[in-house]
């Protein structure tokens, strides 16, 4: 606590460069962390449903998101492959 309050009182924080805009809260870099953090934390959740509240092994639950990132995965490759053909167009 004391050497913050020095830090403060001394003036010390006029020696440290700034963050940049790119490591910035709001820049897009950090909001997509914040975003892949906010998944993980679903994610966890969502298993701890899973295996708690409805009683399913681990690997059920395991298995259920790997079908899920598939299937998500095979959707956004079939809207990317349409929107791609109808570029070329």
């Amino acid at each position: 606590k004391a050497a913050f309050i020095n830090f403060i009182s001394d003036e010390e924080w006029k020696s440290i460069e700034p963050v940049s805009s790119w490591f910035g809260p709001s820049s897009f870099l950090m909001s997509s962390m914040s975003a892949l953090f906010k998944l993980s934390m679903w994610i966890r959740h969502g298993h701890g449903y899973l295996t708690e509240n409805l009683g399913m092994p681990v690997w059920g639950s395991y298995a259920v998101f790997g079908l899920a990132t598939l299937f998500l995965g095979m959707v956004l490759g079939l809207v990317s492959a349409a929107l791609g053909a109808e570029g070329d167009q």
